[in-house]
């Protein structure tokens, strides 16, 4: 039986090896892995998040635990896709062009894992026809773009643009953060959503796709 308290105190401290070994131990009691990904990565994920949300941890022990959260997901993910259970939704994440920084874009990445999302990640220096072709060729619901420098805030723009002019508007959502970025900004350039941190980042999502 999928114990949350365990897989939170394992999660929060790092450990790699007990979260393999609490994952395992759930799926040999009999928990499908769906439940173990929910109920125990998940939801102790989520629970990190909110502490990181409200500044009671911060970013070095949110990647601690997403790295832990990785080597539970490692045990089921061959199940899953055996099982062909779906992800939430599809998202490309990736830093715009001229933008080299991807700490935020990683750790937005791990938040949205643990939320249950797969997610595509195109890396830094991302050209808005990357965003578009990615999400066209593999039938994501959502892009995430990340930018560290107002000189490279337009590029999200770019990107808007770019799925306007290949009819996806609408169709696939877009969702904007980093430290130069505001609310005020998405509004302007026709962004889906905003999320100001990697903690706020998958309530966005969940909102501007409808699973929240």
């Amino acid at each position: 039986m999928v114990d949350q308290e365990e897989f939170y105190q394992a999660l929060s401290a790092g450990k790699m090896d007990e979260v393999k070994a609490l994952t395992q131990k759930a799926l040999d009691a009999g928990d499908s892995p769906e439940k173990v990904l929910k109920e125990g990565l998940i939801r102790a994920m989520d629970r990190i998040g909110v502490l990181f949300k409200n500044n009671e941890i911060y970013i070095p022990e949110v990647l601690i635990a997403a790295r832990a959260m990785h080597a539970g997901l490692g045990v089921l993910k061959p199940i899953l896709a055996k099982s062909n259970a779906s992800a939430a939704a599809k998202i490309v994440l990736g830093t715009v062009r001229g933008d080299l920084h991807d700490i935020g874009k990683n750790l937005v990445g791990m938040m949205l894992e643990g939320a249950g999302f797969e997610v595509i990640d195109i890396g830094i220096d991302a050209p808005a026809e990357k965003f578009v072709q990615t999400a066209r060729e593999k039938g994501a619901q959502a892009i995430g773009m990340s930018a560290l420098l107002t000189t490279t805030m337009m590029q999200m723009k770019a990107t808007v643009e770019a799925l306007q002019a290949a009819g996806l508007k609408g169709k696939v959502k877009t969702v904007i953060g980093g430290a130069p970025v505001t609310e005020e900004f998405a509004r302007q350039i026709g962004a889906d959503g905003y999320a100001p941190d990697a903690a706020s980042a998958v309530n966005t999502v969940k909102k501007i796709l409808g699973l929240a």
